[in-house]
Formats: C-alpha cells, structure tokens, sequence
C-alpha cells in the first residue's frame, strides 16, 4: 500500500470521502458471498474489505494534524477494546451465559462513555443512521431494549412516521419550513410534525404513516421471533428474484 500510495496515479489521489462507496460495496459483496454459500468467494470478498481498512489507515498516517494513525493503531485500539470488554476471558468476572455477556458489553460501554465525559448521551446515539432501513430499525430496537425501555414504544404514535418522511424530504430538498428546520436539526417535535403533516397532504400522510409503522412493528415481531428482518428480506428478495429468472427462461423456451 505504501507503494501503491506513492507510485499509482489512482491510488495516490483517495481520500476517505472517496473511498467511502468502495467501502460499502466491498461489505455488500462480502455478505453475498457469505449468502451464497462459497467459501472462496467469502475469502476473496473478506480480502477486499481487508483492503480499505488498510487503504483507509495509510490515509491517515498521512495528516500532519496530529490526528494520525496506522494500521497498527486500528489493531491495538481493537485488541484493547476487546479485552476490555471480556472481563470473564481476561479477567475474574464470572458470566452465566451470551446474555450476560452482552449485558456486561453495554454496561462496559456505558461506562467508557461516562469516564469520557458524555454522561448524557442516549444509547442510540452511535446507532449509524446511513444503514438500511430495517436494519437501522432492528438496531434501534436492539439497543432500546437493552436499556430497559418498554416495549410499546416500537408501536409509533399516528402520524410520526409520516410528518418524519415529509421533515426528511423537507430537509433534503432544502426547503425552509417548521418541520424541515426541525429535522435538520434533529429534533422530533410536535410542531414539526404537524407542520409536515399539514404541508404534505393528510391523505398522503397517513399513508405513508400506516406503511412506516406496520414495517417498524414488523421488525419487532421478526426480532421477537430471534430472526433479523433485513437477512429475512434479503432472503425473501432472493426468492423473488430466482422465480422472476425461472419465468423469464420459461417465457423464452415456450417462444422458441
């Protein structure tokens, strides 16, 4: 890589912006390999993500900030993060089961986060909201649920799905409105969502706010279930996708 870095025109250019779709499509391509089942497929795939790890580190060695780090950093913080937070393999503490583990994770975590100062943030404030949407659901729910928060709360209130999608797209499109200027902001507010509601049409809203809240309570179920809705629809989308292939083959031998 230091070479590559040095002496290809390609390589010498990237940064972590640019290199940032690389990243997710090398992920993507590792699951469809892990999904189909070939293990060498797996291992190249695994080989590419490797890669933008070690493309992403020898980027930052790179700043003169003092914000640099190597390879060798991202190894050691890993490491010391997980003996740190496996005191029942490195250390006296005595688990019952993966539950307890877990529930020792979280703890271990919101420890760190508190000596570091941040005393008041929400368990879901690392939840990455880029990923997909029923991930991004189960991971919410996930993390809420370890927290101790009620259940019925996945159950979302009429019509906050739909004045959240409309602030989105308010957001998005750069209109300046109450509930645009409430979702740039991050702010989950009344007046936010009435606002998007009445902007956006009450027909359409509702819509779009019994859709969104069937998926989220659909997710609870799946997860309620012990399966993970994104790999069930990945699943379900494979499905459709051979018998869509088997019609198509179909069609053309009835033609010919």
């Amino acid at each position: 890589m230091d070479t590559l870095r040095v002496s290809c025109p390609w390589d010498a250019r990237q940064t972590h912006e640019s290199l940032a779709p690389h990243l997710l499509e090398e992920c993507y391509e590792a699951l469809e390999a892990l999904e189909g089942g070939d293990p060498a497929a797996l291992r190249d795939e695994l080989g590419d993500v490797l890669l933008q790890v070690v493309f992403h580190a020898r980027i930052a060695a790179e700043a003169t900030d003092g914000t640099g780090y190597t390879i060798d950093d991202v190894a050691e913080g890993i490491v010391a993060k997980l003996i740190r937070r496996h005191p029942h393999v490195f250390a006296d503490v005595i688990v019952s089961g993966p539950e307890e583990v877990k529930r020792n994770w979280d703890a271990i975590k919101a420890a760190e986060r508190a000596e570091a100062g941040d005393r008041s943030a929400s368990v879901l404030d690392t939840v990455p909201f880029g990923q997909p949407a029923l991930t991004l659901a189960a991971q919410l729910q996930r993390r809420a649920e370890r927290a101790g928060a009620p259940a019925e709360l996945a159950s979302l209130p009429p019509g906050a799905a739909a004045a959240d999608a409309a602030a989105g797209r308010d957001a998005a499109a750069g209109k300046d409105t109450a509930a645009g200027r409430d979702a740039a902001a991050g702010k989950d507010t009344a007046a936010g969502r009435d606002a998007a509601a009445a902007e956006n049409g009450a027909g359409g809203s509702q819509a779009v706010s019994d859709i969104g809240a069937e998926l989220f309570a659909l997710v609870a179920r799946a997860r309620e279930a012990g399966l993970d809705p994104e790999l069930e629809l990945r699943a379900a989308a494979r499905s459709y996708r051979d018998r869509v292939r088997a019609w198509e083959r179909s069609g053309r031998l009835g033609g010919a």
